[in-house]
């Protein structure tokens, strides 16, 4: 069984920077799994999961990540997503983070940045409107609002498929910063 966290890092199968801690890294295996393993019924697809994947590694610049998530996805029944999705990867990048804050001391801290809109005509419609709330999840979390979770539900997600997705970012964006870490650590030993 490949640990997809050491797998990011480039660290070897026997590799013991992790062994000091089983359970948390049983858990992550766990968490990627009932991510990105095959979903129950009605629930939000695999080949959804997959670019969504993607996108996120590429919105985060990670090479290995990108890597093994688009080729899962040009593995899968959805392949033919992967250009549309390099192609939102492309318009989508940014810094941040950006958004605002309410009223109140940490307003100082606000950061105006820009929208993602992406192409409904390549993506589709209901992965275009998620690949937004993604952006949006990766470099305006203090923006989330009501009206996104509207935009999604209008496109046809589901509140379990809402969660999931919402999910899906908050465990890539662990998954890959602590991969990064790894590797960086691995590299001063």
């Amino acid at each position: 069984m490949i640990d997809v966290i050491d797998l990011l890092a480039g660290l070897a199968p026997d590799a013991h920077m992790r062994a000091a801690r089983p359970v948390a890294r049983e858990n992550a295996q766990k968490s990627h799994y009932a991510l990105m393993g095959a979903p129950a019924a009605g629930m939000m697809p695999l080949s959804e999961r997959l670019a969504v994947a993607a996108f996120v590694a590429g919105l985060h610049r990670d090479g290995p990540a990108t890597g093994h998530y688009t080729a899962l996805l040009e593995g899968s029944e959805a392949a033919e997503l992967a250009p549309a999705v390099a192609e939102a990867t492309l318009s989508g990048l940014a810094e941040g983070p950006y958004g605002a804050y309410p009223p109140g001391p940490l307003s100082a801290e606000d950061q105006p940045g820009p929208v993602f809109a992406a192409d409904a005509g390549a993506l589709g419609a209901r992965l275009a409107v998620a690949f937004d709330y993604v952006h949006m999840l990766v470099f305006h979390p203090r923006d989330a609002a009501r009206a996104d979770m509207e935009r999604l539900a209008a496109a046809g997600w589901s509140a379990t498929d809402i969660v999931t997705l919402s999910q899906l970012v908050s465990f890539l964006c662990f998954q890959i910063r602590a991969a990064a870490g790894l590797k960086t650590l691995a590299a001063t030993l």
